[in-house]
């Protein structure tokens, strides 16, 4: 799977999971900040995302995949900042 595909997977998702409430749902994209300062989700709506792309890509792909584990909470930088973030962690994983 391509990093783009993996990129539309967690875009698709954020979309999906805003549209639920009263979030902005056009213009997301790599940029789009997950979590920290000016983010799009509070903390429940970020492990939303996380089970719903982990779903989505074992959907996807057929291999199942975690991403909230040891490794991604001890990078110095964390994966979940932002779709762009997301993707290339998922990269790692595939």
């Amino acid at each position: 799977m391509t990093r783009d595909a993996i990129v539309q997977v967690i875009v698709d998702a954020l979309s999906e999971l805003l549209a639920e409430g009263d979030g902005p749902v056009s213009g997301l994209n790599e940029e789009s900040k997950l979590f920290g300062k000016e983010a799009l989700l509070d903390s429940v709506g970020l492990v939303t995302l996380i089970v719903d792309v982990e779903q989505n890509m074992e959907d996807a792909t057929g291999k199942a995949i975690v991403l909230a584990d040891e490794r991604a909470m001890s990078q110095r930088q964390s994966p979940f900042l932002t779709v762009g973030s997301l993707a290339d962690y998922i990269v790692t994983l595939l």
